[in-house]
């Protein structure tokens, strides 16, 4: 039976851990999680029934799967704390942007097994979008009890590690665009009478709606658009506003942008 150790307990690992018990992938008494927040860790304890430590060192020596869930600033400071007493054969999951597989094995001065994720805040609510690449220690059994985690907050992309600067436009920086989008939408009605609250329920429903369409429909995201077209409609009228607005390389360019800053960032 694997243990799954935590070092740092914030909302991401809150929300893995969550996934994990919910999909009894192991037993609440298999993982371990450690953070210098008392009161996150006695949350998270009490919720779901896991061990809980102040101490890395613990969560270190016991875990065969480890996830390094601390802000990307402070994996120099963690890695080089616990290095020395993780399991030869553990599973280090790495969720930090900017952080590559080879920046890992160089912290930890030794070859182990790495898994890349750059997950999002949707699995906070189990909607989560992750993508994953790994090195070539991991085989394809302890891949698949990788994926079973990721999955257990939402849906799980493998790709190559080169890729994961666009990851981080497309799906993890990303949910923002859209909350702004949300937003707009929202003070439109507003403008136009419609209550606040009924707007923001409305308009996110909507965009859930979109997104489940297209996910689970397979049908192209134009095709999809113009079937809500209607010739000399209201919503053509729209979608010609936000075309001559510029939308789409509005979004284009900003994606872009937020590619080139994580590129920098890996640097």
């Amino acid at each position: 039976m694997r243990t799954i150790g935590f070092i740092g307990c914030g909302n991401m690992a809150k929300a893995m851990i969550g996934g994990i018990v919910k999909g009894n992938i192991v037993p609440a008494n298999q993982i371990i999680a450690s953070d210098l927040n008392q009161e996150s860790l006695s949350d998270v304890s009490h919720q779901y029934g896991i061990q809980t430590t102040i101490n890395n060192h613990d969560v270190a020596r016991q875990s065969d799967i480890l996830v390094l869930a601390v802000k990307p600033h402070l994996y120099a400071v963690v890695i080089n704390e616990i290095k020395d007493l993780v399991k030869d054969n553990v599973i280090v999951i790495a969720i930090a942007a900017g952080k590559a597989i080879q920046d890992m094995i160089n912290m930890f001065g030794r070859e182990l097994k790495i898994v890349r994720v750059m997950p999002n805040t949707p699995a906070l609510v189990g909607e989560g979008m992750s993508a994953f690449c790994k090195n070539n220690l991991v085989n394809d059994n302890e891949l698949q009890d990788v994926v079973n985690i990721l999955e257990g907050f939402g849906k799980a992309e493998q790709v190559d590690e080169k890729l994961m600067d666009v990851v981080i436009a497309t799906s993890g920086s990303s949910p923002a665009y859209v909350y702004m989008f949300i937003e707009a939408m929202a003070d439109a009605a507003v403008l136009d009478g419609l209550p606040r609250d009924k707007a923001y329920k409305m308009a996110a429903q909507a965009v859930l709606g979109a997104a489940k369409m297209v996910l689970e429909t397979g049908i192209h995201p134009g095709q999809l658009k113009d079937m809500v077209c209607s010739p000399g409609g209201t919503t053509i009228e729209a979608v010609s506003v936000l075309e001559e607005k510029g939308l789409r390389s509005a979004v284009i360019s900003a994606m872009r942008t937020c590619t080139n800053k994580s590129k920098e960032m890996s640097k």
